[in-house]
């Protein structure tokens, strides 16, 4: 096993999850809603906790499966797998830079009368309303659904490095997604409430597919030079 590349996808891997937690659909929701419905800050950061394992159990999933296929394609491919999947992982990368350059983002920005404005450049954006308290068990289950059904898309091609090593490096991928979802979420979900919006995020969500292709092309070229 090449433990500096192996290394590489753990580091690389970390910082994919965390900067997709910063992702204002993966900490926004959370605090909207405990403010509507009156929940204190230790338990909107245990509900956030909980909530993110179904994001990661709906990610971890796919990467299996991806696993299973990249595990394969290395047995049919034999030598130039290292060159396939890194040109993937760099295709990626550049996609990402690229929607990242050009795309439209999305950010907080506190609202008067009540409101949380979620601007989603160059034009629209969405009201999202401070509502009465409503059950928190339909709260809750609403914000498990919303991140069930989202996964970090940009983890798997961390997936796909990760083949090489087997399932092995397939547990310590999903390890290291659970530990920096869960951190990143929590982080600024508290944050937030601790009152961030007193302060930029915007610059971290206007280029955070930026970040996450340029982390993505590294982890292609290294696959390449250490594993070729």
């Amino acid at each position: 096993m090449n433990e500096a590349f192996f290394l590489s996808i753990v580091v690389a891997g970390f910082t994919v999850a965390f900067f997709h937690a910063a992702l204002p659909t993966h900490w926004l929701p959370f605090v909207v809603t405990a403010r509507a419905q009156r929940w204190s800050r230790s338990k909107t950061l245990a509900i956030t906790a909980f909530a993110g394992t179904g994001h990661i159990l709906i990610t971890t999933l796919l990467g299996a499966l991806v696993v299973w296929l990249g595990m394969n394609v290395d047995r049919l491919t034999g030598s130039i797998f290292p060159l396939l999947a890194g040109g993937l992982l760099v295709l990626v990368g550049l996609f990402y830079i690229y929607r990242g350059a050009t795309g439209r983002h999305m950010h907080l920005v506190p609202g008067a009368h009540g409101h949380e404005h979620v601007h989603d450049h160059p034009h629209d954006h969405v009201h999202v309303p401070v509502r009465q308290p409503t059950s928190d068990r339909a709260a809750i289950v609403g914000l498990f659904t919303l991140l069930t059904l989202s996964p970090c898309e940009a983890f798997l091609p961390v997936y796909a490095s990760a083949a090489r090593f087997g399932w092995g490096g397939f547990f310590m991928s999903s390890i290291v997604l659970a530990v920096a979802t869960i951190a990143g979420m929590v982080t600024f979900t508290w944050l937030t409430l601790a009152g961030l919006e007193r302060f930029k995020l915007d610059a971290l969500e206007k280029y955070e597919g930026i970040i996450l292709g340029c982390i993505l092309c590294l982890l292609g070229v290294a696959f390449v030079v250490l594993e070729g």
